[in-house]
């Protein structure tokens, strides 16, 4: 690969035709998630949140990230993956929690080697207890 050839992302094995569809697919799920203060919608470069700060003397902002781990191989053992998500969320406000802090807003990441439409759907979508 040369630099000045350029290489397509459909080259290098990234279909945004299919990453478009599954932020299509999610978009309800993910909003019925949102908080007062979450601005704008999925699918852009960064998450944008209006915190109220009014009851806080000296506001601290406290994130968290976090991984599923070896969850994530019985998952796909399993072929049942509508668990991890919530698993994901739940390790981060922990993490939050753990420091004093309230969860106000999460930020989305998901990785994969290959994107499957249904697979990642039902990790956005999880599962109703």
């Amino acid at each position: 690969m040369k630099q000045d050839d350029g290489v397509t992302y459909s080259e290098a094995g990234v279909d945004i035709e299919k990453a478009n569809q599954l932020v299509q697919g999610i978009k309800n799920m993910v909003k019925e998630t949102h908080t007062p203060g979450v601005i704008g919608d999925l699918g852009g470069f960064g998450g944008l949140f209006a915190p109220d700060l009014k009851d806080y003397e000296r506001p601290v902002m406290v994130a968290g990230t976090d991984g599923v781990g070896t969850k994530l191989k019985i998952a796909q053992k399993m072929n049942e993956h509508e668990t991890i998500g919530i698993d994901l969320v739940a390790m981060c406000v922990n993490d939050i929690l753990a420091q004093g802090a309230k969860p106000l807003f999460f930020l989305d990441y998901l990785a994969c080697g290959e994107l499957d439409l249904t697979v990642n759907k039902n990790i956005v979508k999880g599962r109703k207890w």
